[in-house]
């Protein structure tokens, strides 16, 4: 009977934000927004302003690298 009980309320929230999410229309466009500006912080910024640095000046021995790095700064 306990897990009854947890079922319906997890099921009773799935509804609650199914039904909220299904009746939005202002909601639906700061959603967008959101993922198209994670999309660009995440993806854009990543590819174009932060290279892959250690792997480029590394050369396959990462830990020395970032060690040398660390203690000579």
């Amino acid at each position: 009977m306990n897990t009854m009980n947890h079922r319906n309320f997890f099921s009773r929230v799935w509804d609650l934000y199914y039904d909220g999410f299904r009746n939005m229309t202002l909601g639906r466009t700061l959603w967008l927004v959101i993922l198209v500006k994670l999309f660009v912080i995440f993806v854009v910024l990543k590819l174009f302003f932060f290279p892959d640095f250690l792997s480029t000046h590394a050369e396959g021995d990462e830990a020395e690298f970032v060690s040398h790095e660390l203690l000579n700064r």
